[in-house]
């Protein structure tokens, strides 16, 4: 094993070093290094598309780490006497905001010598009061009963009137002395006393408020109970991350008008914040504008990117920034090699002991298991999130095994258990369709293929059986084709295509006489993509020439309309799939050869690569003096 792997020149994974540098950290994306570490030099912000577990947020840290710390501030919020409405901001340098919060008197200190005479002056004539009541209520009084009663019932009132009176005098003005320490006390809404490096703010999902900054409702807002406005002023993510950077993955999923204010916040570096509900008493202060000099990291995937992004906000990014496509594959070199063994001794160490190391064989295993999900030839899957994955369910295995290190056993069982939903969704499928005969797996049948395809965009194959019937058109000179199974764009465009090739050596009987129906068995979760496109070629064609297709065959690739086959993805799952339902053979573009595995290779099923529509037809249909006729007509149509 020590010949194959060189470059893995260790016993355990414990053996690498891990460097604390972010940047250091970053596996498979070189170019989205080189561009991080120009951005942070040069304060641009970087777009980076790509799919789920790339390490996108990696990089945006990575880039919050190379920035300077010198310039943080924080940002105080405080009264402004002119228009409560309006508050004032002001910066000053990280780590002096508490101070000036501290520097403030206490509430006792502002309350005042007036308060306080006042209150005891209220005391003493309270008690002279209370001292005279009582001699004239027992010794003095020589008025008759019914005045005396009335005496002692205005006296028991002033009593009373006179303890709640103290009461509230006390309390008031202990409210007011509080209510001035808050009028006066400014406060911090932007704190970077603890920040050792410039800030990271993930703003990934954030609402409008949390993004933008908000001011809180408040409900007293009369009477002298309500809360200032600057203590209920919220700074966003966008002030938090001033001198920093504002990470944002599926940045196109914000609203337009969050787009436009991020926008905004870009341009002019600064941004008031302002109440967002129209019905809060927020919507009536809007303070001075906060300072957001930050660098935008912003993530998504290729499709939702390009469809939502707004083009202002794209068009001021490109033209202060860079765009980034991030990697999902890297090549299968040593170099590769180490640094994935690299990944794997990080990954461990994130889990602070957690999980053991991982010997030389488990590495090995998990770059073998990269391999497979790559599906392409000499390349390695460096979606890192799903291999992590694996690598943490392996450990717990280990750990659960009171083993000292992962073993290549201990990573094979994670396999098992680590399987995504969609594949264990596909294992219950083919479990049912086999008992109930969905899926045969030996026999002939006319105008029967077993196709092939993935669940999504999991690496879950599955066997999904096609179905054609031909039938006598129902109205002269016009033929259908109906084809049944929630078929997506790019499926329907499929079948299509392969229409142009049968049309090319059926002539007019195809396009006056005949209805092709075509079903995809049980195709629940809708189909999409055209790597069906040869069964479903094989299929019709079958009905057509009532051609039995051997079952134990099941087929995966694209066809062109000049009946070449095309690559296509997934390539290893899908024959896994075929021989988890107990196919035998398995039809497949004879440029996907090199992407299958070589397990797969060696596993006891046969791989059959093919060229055009004629080889498929060779190696699908029965032995018959028919088929050979067959298989020499379409070769004379195929260019």
């Amino acid at each position: 094993m020590a010949k194959d792997y060189p470059e893995l020149d260790f016993e355990s994974t414990s053996e690498i070093k891990v460097s604390d540098r972010i940047i250091d950290q970053v596996i498979g994306q070189d170019k989205a290094v080189k561009i991080v570490k120009k951005a942070a030099e040069q304060r641009r912000n970087v777009i980076l598309i790509g799919e789920p577990g790339t390490g996108k947020s990696m990089l945006g840290l990575a880039l919050a780490e190379l920035l300077p710390r010198a310039d943080l501030v924080d940002t105080l919020c405080l009264p402004n006497t002119k228009d409560e409405n309006n508050p004032i901001i002001k910066t000053v340098p990280a780590s002096t905001g508490r101070k000036i919060i501290n520097a403030v008197p206490p509430a006792n200190a502002l309350a005042g010598n007036d308060n306080n005479m006042m209150y005891i002056m209220f005391i003493v004539f309270g008690v002279i009061s209370i001292i005279y009541g009582v001699i004239n209520y027992f010794f003095l009084s020589k008025e008759s009963d019914v005045l005396q009663a009335a005496n002692r019932i205005s006296f028991t009132f002033f009593v009373t009137i006179f303890v709640l009176g103290a009461f509230a005098i006390y309390t008031l003005s202990k409210g007011l002395s509080q209510r001035m320490v808050k009028i006066l006390k400014p406060k911090i809404i932007v704190d970077n006393a603890k920040k050792d490096k410039a800030p990271f703010i993930d703003a990934t999902g954030a609402h409008e408020g949390a993004l933008l900054g908000d001011v809180r409702h408040d409900p007293f807002q009369s009477g002298g109970l309500g809360t200032p406005a600057h203590e209920r002023v919220e700074a966003g993510a966008i002030h938090k991350a001033n001198k920093g950077v504002l990470f944002i993955d599926e940045i196109a999923t914000l609203k337009p008008e969050s787009q436009i204010m991020l926008l905004t916040a870009m341009q002019d570096k600064k941004l008031p914040i302002t109440g967002r509900s129209e019905r809060s008493a927020g919507a009536m202060v809007n303070t001075e504008p906060v300072p957001c000099d930050f660098i935008l990291v912003a993530a998504g995937n290729v499709r939702n990117f390009l469809e939502q992004i707004h083009p202002a906000l794209r068009s001021r990014m490109r033209g202060y920034g860079y765009e980034v496509y991030i990697n999902n594959m890297i090549d299968d070199t040593p170099e590769n090699r180490a640094k994935f063994a690299q990944f794997i001794a990080q990954e461990v160490k994130k889990e602070n002991g957690k999980i053991p190391h991982l010997n030389r064989k488990a590495v090995i295993e998990v770059i073998k298991e990269s391999r497979r999900r790559s599906g392409r030839k000499n390349k390695l899957s460096i979606k890192f999130r799903e291999i992590g994955g694996l690598i943490r369910v392996a450990g717990d295995i280990a750990k659960e095994e009171g083993a000292d290190l992962v073993t290549e056993k201990h990573v094979e069982k994670a396999k098992e258990l680590s399987g995504s939903l969609e594949k264990q969704m596909v294992e219950k499928a083919i479990e049912h369709n086999k008992e109930y005969n969905v899926i045969l797996n030996k026999g002939n049948e006319i105008g029967r293929v077993n196709g092939l395809a993935v669940l999504g965009e999991s690496d879950a194959g599955l066997v999904m059986p096609i179905e054609a019937v031909v039938t006598p058109t129902s109205k002269e000179g016009e033929s259908k084709i109906i084809a049944t199974g929630k078929l997506g764009k790019i499926a329907k465009e499929a079948v299509n295509n392969v229409f142009a090739v049968i049309k090319k050596y059926k002539g007019k009987d195809i396009k006056q006489r005949y209805d092709t129906h075509i079903q995809f068995v049980m195709s629940y979760n809708g189909v999409e993509g055209d790597s069906a496109s040869i069964s479903i070629a094989t299929a019709v064609i079958s009905a057509l020439e009532d051609m039995p297709v051997r079952q134990d065959t099941a087929m995966t690739g694209s066809l062109s309309v000049r009946g070449e086959v095309l690559p296509i993805g997934g390539i290893n799952a899908k024959i896994e799939a075929a021989m988890e339902a107990g196919v035998k053979r398995v039809i497949v573009p004879k440029l996907n050869v090199e992407d299958i595995i070589p397990t797969l290779r060696s596993d006891g099923i046969e791989i059959i690569p093919v060229e055009n529509i004629s080889d498929v037809l060779q190696y699908a249909l029965t032995n018959s003096k028919n088929k050979n006729n067959l298989v020499k007509e379409i070769k004379k149509i195929i260019r």
